[in-house]
């Protein structure tokens, strides 16, 4: 997995991600293995991914400071994405590339689908622990599935209430724990190895300067256009790819 088309993809899929990541303070797993699944299978994109994704998400959660006490707020979330990777990386099958392509499309469709029609959802403090535990089990199970974990967690921090930068705080710390879990997944289903290591740096390198330009244009775009961007993008990928696994 070395071979210089796959360098030069894994460069500019990251580096897109990493920028986007930038802005935004979501989207590198989504737009990375998005692009990626369009010349590998999502466990092999996933597996490149776990390098940047892990050092990307702690810059954006150590950042912010106060971890403890994100800590006890999403513990139920952290906990749910744990038990839902273990129970996906044992129940789920393995090794069904056209399937799996077929789940990251229809994610990626919903994930846009959602954005693009902002439903707003509110969670009451009383229904966090419970709530939060299934909404990280799912989320966890749909990780293993299909590579990427926004769905339905992302959407579950959001309805948090978080001002903003305390919101990318905790979208990396989530992020973080689901990204150390995957990492734990795929080495179960034998899909990380030595191949991967090139891949990874450059994928490594790539989404750190994007993520880099994308704090510097951070307030020189208007974010709902970026965003409405991001999203259509998204929907146009997730269907490429949902009708490709289907074909």
């Amino acid at each position: 997995m070395d071979s210089l088309p796959i360098l030069a993809t894994a460069a500019g899929a990251y580096l897109l991600a990493g920028l986007v990541k930038g802005v935004i303070g979501l989207g590198l797993p989504t737009v990375a293995i998005g692009l990626l699944g369009l010349l590998m299978t999502p466990a092999q994109a996933a597996a490149i991914l776990v390098v940047p994704s892990l050092v990307t998400n702690i810059w954006q959660f150590v950042v912010g400071g106060d971890l403890l006490a994100l800590v006890r707020r999403l513990w139920p979330l952290l906990v749910g994405i744990c038990i839902g990777t273990f129970i996906g990386a044992v129940a789920l099958p393995h090794g069904n590339g056209g399937q799996a392509t077929v789940w990251l499309g229809s994610a990626l469709v919903l994930y846009a689908a959602l954005g693009l029609i902002k439903i707003q959802f509110k969670v009451s403090p009383h229904a966090e622990v419970w709530l939060g535990l299934l909404i990280g089990i799912a989320t966890g199970a749909i990780t293993v599935a299909t590579g990427i974990f926004v769905l339905p967690g992302t959407p579950y921090v959001q309805a948090l209430q978080f001002e903003r930068d305390r919101l990318v705080q905790a979208l990396g710390l989530s992020f973080t724990v689901s990204t150390i879990t995957l990492a734990l997944a795929l080495g179960y289903a034998g899909e990380i190895n030595a191949s991967l290591a090139w891949p990874a740096l450059v994928a490594l390198g790539s989404a750190l300067i994007g993520m880099w330009l994308g704090q510097l244009i951070r307030g020189k775009v208007k974010a709902e256009t970026f965003r409405l961007c991001f999203f259509i993008g998204l929907l146009l990928l997730g269907t490429h790819l949902a009708l490709r696994g289907l074909l």
